[in-house]
């Protein structure tokens, strides 16, 4: 089985998005550079964050993400971002009317059956959790194994925060990498068992 994978872009103090959910600047480390990340060739980084990054990415089989982000990103069109294979949602409610059933979401009920199933799609391929409330539950239920963190030289203040609602300590190893790319410096831990 691949490992389990808590990720996403943060602020220095913490937060991954706003009170109003928007990243503002946190993702702007995608276009500060001049090599291009994807085939898009819209998202420029430096080539030290391209060579962290894209080979964090080729390694992601299945992302597990709430209902939330399903809803704000309208679902990804259908379409699991990056190149993904499957997305796994972790919600309390049936798929929205009308949506494809063939599309590669999953929707699941719960952390543990969410990362459970994500681990029989994604095989021995990395299983991504996006930070945030999801991303909190998972790490609070034992279920994470790494974590990765893109920090963005910003201040938000308040918003959502990059564990989410975690009130427990845990312990983490590392780190294991430390890279500095343009407006960005790539974190990677393992999680201590």
């Amino acid at each position: 089985m691949g490992k389990v994978v808590l990720y996403s872009s943060v602020s220095v103090d913490g937060f991954i998005a706003d009170e109003d959910d928007q990243p503002g600047p946190l993702f702007d480390w995608l276009l500060s550079g001049d090599v291009p990340l994807d085939e898009s060739g819209e998202l420029k980084v430096s080539q030290a964050s391209y060579d962290y990054t894209r080979a964090y990415w080729d390694q992601i089989g299945v992302t597990v993400a709430g209902r939330r982000v399903f809803d704000m990103t309208d679902g990804w069109g259908g379409k699991p971002p990056s190149g993904i294979d499957h997305v796994v949602v972790v919600t309390h409610r049936p798929a929205p009317e009308g949506w494809d059933p063939g599309a590669p979401f999953h929707f699941v009920d719960g952390v543990e059956a969410a990362v459970a199933r994500a681990q029989e799609l994604a095989g021995d391929r990395i299983v991504e959790v996006a930070a945030g409330d999801v991303g909190g539950q998972a790490l609070a239920a034992g279920l994470v194994d790494e974590v990765r963190m893109d920090v963005v030289p910003v201040v938000l203040g308040s918003g959502k925060r990059y564990f989410g609602p975690v009130h427990a300590q845990h312990l983490l190893e590392g780190p294991e990498e430390v890279i500095e790319g343009d407006r960005v410096l790539h974190l990677r831990y393992r999680v201590r068992r």
